[in-house]
């Protein structure tokens, strides 16, 4: 249907004013670059629901409800999914446990926590695990990704004499942030997965631009809001680039190299578009040339530890 110029003016007028409603101080949006966007104080203020992997939540479930629990067994399965390792950090730096700031991985999380804790988790996980849970992303592409970010950190971190459980975990839920900014955004990130997709090696760069901030900064404050250990909270808010912390924390080196891999696994980069992507400047500081990194196989750590 043709509008009239009347009906132009009344939609542009009622489009401005809406703007304006959103941009007001003490609203959850803010503008930039004449794009109205979600604060990052707004968007971590929100509550989610991550999804887990339907699979593995089943098989957790099974395990959990035998007589005798196989603890090395639920460590691996946790330790493959996202959501179910963040889940269970969270709980287990809560104040009721009086050890905020100090769980770091699922091992030690599981020593501390009842296994009740443990199957009310998963029962909650069962009911959100769905393939279609998060617009615009393609999860089961998303935790392969993950997990192959978490097994590369965690090979790098025994290079450099980092805790390798920490750079593990952080290497696992180290994109959380793209979940819950596309779960809270899904039109305005739909604009941006069209040009850049989710797993791309420029995608930090580009969210920063459309939104001052990207996934690390979503990842971080979650993990601080929840407690996490402060170098794993310094690790994830720093690594899309760590030069940026002034103390520089070598984790968060070790998180952007192996994102980069696995991100440059993704695109199907050749031997010469490695090497032009390759971060030396990280590689430099934490004594690391692109050789040593990509040799690095991705190791299922996960069922070894």
């Amino acid at each position: 249907m043709v509008q009239g110029s009347a009906d132009v003016k009344e939609e542009a007028e009622g489009r401005g004013t809406r703007s304006r409603a959103l941009c007001r101080p003490g609203s959850s949006h803010t503008k930039t670059g004449g794009k109205i966007f979600m604060k990052l104080s707004a968007l971590l203020e929100r509550q989610f629901n991550l999804p887990s992997i339907p699979k593995v939540v089943a098989l957790l479930l099974t395990e959990l409800g035998r007589e005798e629990i196989d603890l090395r067994k639920v460590t691996q399965l946790i330790s493959t999914d996202p959501a179910l390792t963040t889940r269970l950090l969270q709980l287990s730096n809560s104040s009721f446990f009086k050890l905020s700031g100090k769980i770091s991985s699922v091992s030690e999380a599981l020593a501390l926590l009842d296994m009740a804790h443990v199957k009310t988790m998963a029962q909650a996980a069962a009911t959100g695990a769905s393939l279609k849970a998060v617009p615009g992303i393609q999860l089961q592409r998303f935790w392969d990704y993950s997990l192959n970010v978490a097994k590369v950190s965690r090979s790098l971190a025994g290079l450099v004499r980092q805790n390798q459980q920490a750079a593990f975990t952080c290497g696992l839920i180290h994109a959380i942030g793209e979940l819950a900014m596309h779960l809270a955004m899904p039109e305005e990130m739909a604009k941006l997965d069209a040009e850049v997709k989710p797993l791309d090696l420029r995608r930090a760069a580009l969210e920063r631009r459309d939104f001052d901030y990207c996934y690390a900064s979503v990842g971080a404050g979650f993990a601080r809001m929840w407690q996490f250990p402060t170098a794993m909270i310094d690790a994830l808010e720093h690594q899309y680039a760590p030069f940026d912390n002034d103390a520089y924390e070598p984790l968060a080196g070790v998180i952007h190299l192996a994102a980069w891999r696995a991100r440059g696994k993704e695109a199907n980069l050749s031997e010469r578009g490695l090497a032009v992507t390759f971060p030396g400047s990280v590689g430099v500081a934490l004594g690391l040339d692109i050789d040593m990194v990509l040799q690095q196989d991705p190791f299922d750590w996960a069922a070894h530890s």
